[in-house]
């Protein structure tokens, strides 16, 4: 796989966003208990959506070219999209439009020696920045410490989706939600696909998870798309033991497609003293003068 199939990513998309919804959840009534299609039919959809039939078999079938955006809106309201799903669904739209259209510039794979001062800057909490491949671009030393299982990997970069996936067994120690992240990775990672479908080195890493993970198969498949976001996360790190962060995500107004990460805690936390604790043991460590080493 080295770049996306946009009719097909259009047709299962909108096919499967169409299958979870029921007539009853869409306001319209059901006849009969005995319907050979799972969720709603697509002159159901059409209908709530105002448009003909013919069109709406025509986008599902994966040309979404010209489509305006009321048209998508009311799409959109129909199949109950949420904000990441709607967005999903205007950068597929884009997409379709203009297949041999600019590009998106390639993600990076590097950062800026201003955008490292700036983490180092940051002594009290982790902070990172990554693309929407999850590479791990650079960090500040809590950070290289918070993140030691997973960068114990040599490879570089260092990157979380490989960390989620293959080798299940220390993410799972890692992570206390692994569940749920295994589901947001996937998620970001089509919804990123879906923003830039020309990113040669998102798709070999797609390929590879697909090849080597038969859980990430299963994510991939569901068609489910998210929006990096705040939020929290619960971690069981090997030296400090159970961590419950805040987690703040921000773009990089001026490097597109990187995104800066930074973890806290609450003052007075058990949390919070183990990022101390945490930072203590990390000040005792080599600090790694260039790149981006896990702590010896």
């Amino acid at each position: 796989m080295t770049t996306i199939d946009l009719r097909t990513e259009i047709k299962e998309f909108l096919s499967s966003r169409r299958a979870r919804i029921t007539p009853e959840r869409a306001g319209l009534p059901a006849y009969g208990g005995n319907r050979r299609v799972k969720g709603l039919r697509r002159e159901e959809v059409a209908l709530l959506a105002g448009v003909s039939v013919d069109y709406y078999v025509r986008m599902e079938r994966g040309s979404l070219a010209g489509a305006s955006d009321g048209v998508l809106d009311s799409l959109a309201a129909a199949l109950h999209l949420d904000e990441a799903e709607r967005d999903h669904l205007f950068h597929l739209a884009r997409r379709s439009g203009t297949p041999g259209g600019p590009r998106r510039r390639r993600a990076a794979t590097t950062v800026r020696p201003a955008l490292q001062q700036v983490l180092d800057a940051v002594t009290d909490a982790p902070a990172w920045i990554c693309n929407g491949r999850y590479d791990v671009l650079a960090t500040n030393r809590l950070a290289r410490a918070l993140y030691l299982p997973v960068l114990a990997d040599t490879r570089r970069p260092a990157n979380t989706a490989r960390f989620v996936y293959l080798d299940p067994e220390a993410a799972n120690t890692f992570f206390v939600d692994y569940d749920r992240i295994v589901r947001d990775v996937a998620a970001k990672l089509r919804m990123e696909a879906g923003r830039n479908p020309h990113d040669e080195e998102l798709f070999a890493l797609v390929g590879e998870l697909s090849t080597r993970s038969e859980l990430f198969r299963q994510r991939w498949a569901s068609q489910d798309v998210q929006l990096h976001r705040s939020g929290r996360k619960r971690l069981h790190h090997p030296v400090v033991g159970r961590l419950d962060l805040d987690v703040e995500s921000m773009e990089l107004p001026a490097e597109p497609g990187l995104l800066l990460t930074v973890y806290t805690a609450p003052a007075g936390t058990a949390t919070a003293d183990g990022l101390a604790l945490l930072a203590s043991w990390a000040a005792g460590q080599e600090r790694p003068a260039t790149g981006i080493r896990a702590p010896s």
